[in-house]
């Protein structure tokens, strides 16, 4: 089984990339297998968050280079359009996703991670890029989706030199959103995953969607919000959170229509 799926916790799913032998690099039956889960989740009405993460302590060693040698143009453009296809599901996922990025994450892992919402380091972690230093411009998205975490200067610096990230600067640049002690990676992980479970999930995707594809003016965003605000103002979440509000306690939306639509 090359991606184990389980439930770690309440209303949460964990994909697990279960190749040991090889660090758990990205091939071809890796994307298929994440593939299938995630076009599954919609389906899933126990399912209202998500954790990526690698067995063996180790997230993943980033592509599997040995299947990119030799390629000819065509075999090379489907090897992309198939990336494109999970980076897509992955982006486009209205509910959260969590990544434990346990001891090593380079390359296609990193951007794995990055188009999801919430990255987990711990002291051991260690990032890298190494598409300049294979002759490669960097794919899976990053080129959109890193420099909005840590600003342009910095991502053409770390990009360029292709330097191994530790955990505190990950955090520090933004790169990565939580650090934990190397024994708590995942743990951390499934407990945000737990602690996004229970936001409002329709509201959370309208915001998601909103930061990831960015207005061009602000008469745009203004009519999106108002698009999103009426829908969100007539909503059961809208009068569970009102209700919570004025009776001093935390709102439960488990319960109310609060999956994605």
């Amino acid at each position: 089984m090359i991606l184990k799926l389980d439930r770690p916790a309440p209303q949460v799913l964990r994909l697990l990339i279960n190749r040991p032998e090889k660090r758990n690099a990205i091939d071809y039956d890796v994307r298929q297998a994440l593939i299938e889960a995630l076009r599954a989740v919609p389906e899933d009405e126990a399912c209202r968050a998500i954790v990526l993460g690698g067995v063996g302590g180790v997230f993943s060693a980033g592509g599997d280079l040995p299947s990119m040698v030799g390629l000819s143009e065509a075999q090379a453009r489907a090897r992309l359009q198939h990336i494109h296809s999970l980076c897509r599901l992955v982006a486009q996922c209205r509910l959260p996703v969590v990544t434990a990025l346990e001891g090593f994450g380079a390359g296609a892992a990193v951007g794995l991670a990055l188009l999801g919402d919430h990255i987990v380091v711990g002291t051991g972690s260690k990032i890298l890029f190494p598409f300049i230093r294979l002759g490669l411009a960097p794919d899976w998205g990053i080129l959109r989706t890193l420099p909005p975490r840590v600003g342009l200067p910095v991502a053409r610096r770390i990009l360029r030199s292709g330097e191994i990230i530790d955990a505190k600067a990950a955090v520090q640049m933004g790169l990565a959103d939580e650090y934990a002690d190397d024994g708590d990676i995942m743990k951390a992980a499934i407990d945000r995953a737990a602690a996004l479970s229970k936001l409002p999930l329709d509201a959370f995707a309208r915001m998601k969607v909103r930061l990831q594809r960015p207005a061009a003016t602000l008469d745009e965003e203004l009519q999106r919000e108002e698009n999103d605000q009426v829908v969100l103002l007539t909503s059961p979440d809208f009068r569970e959170g009102y209700t919570a509000f004025t009776e001093k306690r935390d709102p439960d939306f488990l319960n109310l229509g609060g999956a994605a639509s």
